[in-house]
């Protein structure tokens, strides 16, 4: 079918951006024994993005169907298409390695554990303020206006909710 090859051509249709700017802590302890002697501690600013939209290379044919002038979607499930941080606009606010700097010198390992955790905090709170949601709303809006500018006059674009699981960030990202 003609008109869903041209939709799934267009691949990712980004409609919701999701930016924010957190403080995370990141610790290491210097032990001897299990006695903590020391302990290193790191506040990171971090600035982050989060992207959702439609995957339109999942739409399948029979979520569209055509009649004379009429066309009927139904689009795939929003997902969270990308999460970054930006690091030039992300930094150490505070590294303190303790009294008389006894703790670990392990800023870049706690840098990369901050950011790890960012990342995740990233999703956790795009998610928690319906990016997902939103996603869906202006992905509705969008195709209709594009399939109406194609020259369909009835023009009836459905979603599909978020999947249970679409906010979830795996360990390796």
């Amino acid at each position: 079918m003609a008109i869903v090859e041209k939709i799934q051509g267009l691949s990712d249709l980004t409609t919701a951006i999701f930016t924010m700017e957190t403080v995370v802590p990141a610790a290491q302890a210097r032990q001897i024994g299990q006695i903590t002697v020391a302990e290193t501690k790191l506040l990171y600013i971090a600035r982050g993005q989060v992207r959702a939209g439609i995957n339109l290379s999942q739409l399948t044919p029979d979520a569209v169907k055509v009649s004379d002038r009429a066309l009927e979607i139904r689009l795939p499930p929003p997902q969270i298409q990308d999460h970054k941080i930006d690091v030039a606009k992300s930094r150490i606010y505070d590294y303190d390695r303790g009294f008389l700097n006894l703790g670990p010198d392990v800023g870049p390992q706690l840098q990369v554990l901050a950011q790890a955790k960012t990342l995740k905090t990233l999703v956790d709170a795009a998610c928690t303020q319906g990016i997902l949601e939103e996603a869906n709303i202006r992905a509705q809006f969008a195709v209709t206006q594009l399939l109406s500018a194609a020259g369909h006059s009835t023009v009836e674009v459905t979603v599909t909710p978020p999947a249970s699981n679409a906010c979830r960030v795996s360990p390796s990202e």
